[in-house]
């Protein structure tokens, strides 16, 4: 996903989320670079092999620490990047820790092919054990990612193997840089190393303690669960605490983890907002897809379930535009839904055209809401099926520039216009090719795809 150029709008929110985004590339490149920069400049000189091997080792190190920060539900991070992007940050900077592991072991190496010897734990000290192990640790994490998919290991299992894996290389790296010795006894470079276990630490309590066990804000009660249609039903919630830490507020299109036990354990899932953001309470529409959502679907009025959230940069609430084009397959039309509620209840004169993708008439869902919000907003709706019935006579196949040129031609200002696609993978594609054919900007295309999952 695409963001403006700082400046670009005078929205208010739009500007806070711009100088969040600036004060995090700021932080995490001085988190990153700053410490091996540190140590060249206090450091005694040194020969050119040693010099390699400590500067690759601080950026492993240093890599790693914003591999485990960037995933940890920080949602201030969330908002001002997105999901997607700081799912592709972390993995970045996975492969990266593990490949600057790899390039300071051949450094190390090269220093003195004595050193292999570390590599023999019954005989190594305790430093190169520790290193050993979290490389080991990291090699098993990065094949384990780049194999997921091809092996169908269930989210669940890779989600806690994903992250054991990282916290003992991180326990491991950091021992290893403890028990090594020679850079923290520069009183900088300690207090360098200390900072770092201190941001580890906050992050970690943060994620997995205070949100997870703690944070009254996070439970909430059921309304009801709504049947929509024979798949999919609508989870209607409200704040167990709502006076409590300002109240639960959200933008339209954002999303949540949704756990039905308070436990580190309990299995979670992400899900996003249908409601409005002006709605009293905050409703998921869920697609029955396995266990954990028939769970959802059998849940009786009163129970509790625990929010994460919201998250994410999926929003309407972007700032100066003059108009959105909404592109939805299945419950992809979730966040589109809060989209134009949220529009209704303020009022929004602005044009939105919502292209809707299904397999089947059944698979069309808020049909008749839809049908009450053309009478509020300047909204068109245009249904496409892959396989229609006959008597069907709107758009059938898929997207195409046709199908857009015919949406598009009721709008005065078509080139100010968001697009934001939420669905499967292949119609996430199917949309950004005929967008990017349509010669449009990057920075107005706008996804929400859970790759994670």
């Amino acid at each position: 996903m695409s963001s403006p150029p700082l400046g670009a709008s005078a929205d208010p929110q739009a500007q806070q989320d711009q100088w969040v985004r600036v004060a995090w590339l700021a932080a995490l490149g001085v988190v990153i670079a700053g410490p091996a920069l540190l140590w060249l400049a206090v450091s005694p000189p040194a020969p050119l092999w040693t010099r390699l091997s400590d500067v690759t080792g601080f950026f492993a190190l240093t890599a790693l620490v914003c591999a485990v920060i960037v995933p940890s539900r920080i949602r201030s991070l969330n908002r001002a990047f997105g999901i997607e992007s700081v799912i592709e940050v972390h993995r970045f900077l996975g492969i990266s820790t593990a490949v600057l592991t790899l390039v300071h072991i051949a450094f190390v190496v090269a220093l003195d092919p004595a050193n292999l010897g570390l590599f023999h734990l019954p005989t190594a000290p305790d430093r190169a054990i520790a290193a050993t192990l979290s490389t080991l640790s990291l090699l098993a994490l990065t094949g384990a990612a780049a194999l997921r998919k091809r092996l169908r290991i269930p989210y669940d299992v890779w989600r806690f193997t994903h992250i054991g894996l990282a916290g003992f290389a991180t326990i491991t790296g950091a021992l290893h840089v403890w028990w090594l010795d020679h850079s923290i006894r520069n009183i900088a470079m300690f207090c360098v190393f200390a900072l770092l276990l201190v941001a580890v630490a906050g992050v970690v309590l943060y994620r997995w303690v205070w949100r997870s066990l703690l944070d009254p804000t996070t439970e909430f009660l059921v309304r009801e669960v709504r049947p929509e249609s024979p798949t999919v039903s609508t989870l209607v919630l409200q704040p167990r605490h709502p006076g409590i830490g300002g109240g639960w507020e959200f933008a339209p299109g954002q999303f949540a983890w949704i756990r039905l036990r308070r436990s580190i354990t309990a299995e979670e899932h992400p899900f996003t907002i249908a409601s409005s953001a002006h709605d009293g309470s905050t409703e998921f529409t869920i697609r029955h897809a396995g266990d954990f959502t028939s769970a959802i679907r059998a849940l009786p009025p009163g129970s509790p379930v625990w929010v994460d959230g919201p998250h994410g940069a999926f929003t309407s609430d972007i700032g100066a535009c003059s108009g959105f084009v909404l592109i939805a397959g299945g419950v992809g039309i979730t966040p589109m839904m809060s989209m134009l509620r949220t529009a209704a209840d303020r009022g929004d004169r602005r044009p939105y055209r919502l292209i809707v993708v299904a397999s089947s008439p059944e698979d069309l869902l808020f049909r008749e809401e839809l049908g009450f919000l053309r009478a509020t907003l300047d909204l068109e709706v245009t249904e496409v099926l892959r396989r229609p019935r006959e008597g069907w006579d709107g758009p059938i196949g898929g997207l195409s520039v046709g199908l857009f040129a015919m949406v598009l031609r009721t709008v005065d200002r078509p080139d100010d216009l968001d697009y934001f696609i939420c669905g499967p993978p292949g119609l996430v594609n199917d949309a950004l090719d005929v967008l990017d054919a349509l010669d449009v900007a990057p920075a107005r295309v706008h996804t929400e795809l859970f790759d994670f999952v």
